[in-house]
């Protein structure tokens, strides 16, 4: 059974199309991306691998904990692609639910981007556990799109999931989109570089 599709989420309101064709576009240039949310079920793996799969045909693709669980031989393999990492998490709870070294390593891999995926509720709060890793900082701007998501209603049965915030870049953390919550509705920041 197939997953949701990005006009599924524009659909239910997890977010614009103006979000969906930024998103898209983001894939295509295989640029880095983090999806955080607090707490489970907020829909993050979902929106990693439709991002990975709107990159461009033929992207080698390797995840960490599926592919195997050499990080350093993954990352080599996804030249020209993605390296995945499920969830940067002190618990190794699944296969790839990685932390520490195997952090470090994914981060300093040159020539693959990145798409990752760990629960945290502010951009702040995932940077800081990003950081806990001793990730330098050099290559945690290797992290080009930030993006939030909430979960509406109890965690376990949510009613809705949008995504709240999309920033650009660790260091200046540019808002490009964000939802108000009291207004209910999308506002685009500044446009991405």
């Amino acid at each position: 059974m197939a997953g949701p599709t990005f006009d599924d989420l524009v659909a239910n309101r997890t977010l614009t199309p103006e979000i969906a064709q930024a998103l898209i576009a983001a894939a295509r240039a295989k640029r880095s991306f983090l999806v955080f949310a607090q707490p489970r079920l907020a829909g993050k793996t979902t929106l990693q691998e439709l991002l990975l799969a709107r990159a461009p045909a033929g992207t080698p693709t390797r995840t960490i904990g599926v592919d195997g669980d050499d990080v350093a031989a993954l990352a080599r393999e996804a030249q020209g692609g993605y390296l995945v990492i499920p969830e940067i998490a002190r618990e190794a709870a699944r296969p790839g639910y990685i932390w520490g070294e195997p952090v470090r390593i994914a981060f300093a891999a040159r020539g693959c981007s990145l798409a990752v995926v760990l629960h945290a509720d502010s951009a702040d709060e995932a940077i800081a556990i990003i950081r806990e890793n001793g990730v330098p900082e050099a290559d945690l701007e290797r992290l080009e799109l930030l993006i939030h998501l909430r979960s509406l209603g109890k965690w376990e049965e949510p009613t809705r999931r949008v995504v709240a915030h999309i920033h650009e870049g660790v260091a200046t953390r540019r808002l490009l989109h964000r939802w108000d919550e009291a207004t209910d509705r999308f506002e685009v920041g500044s446009p991405p570089r």
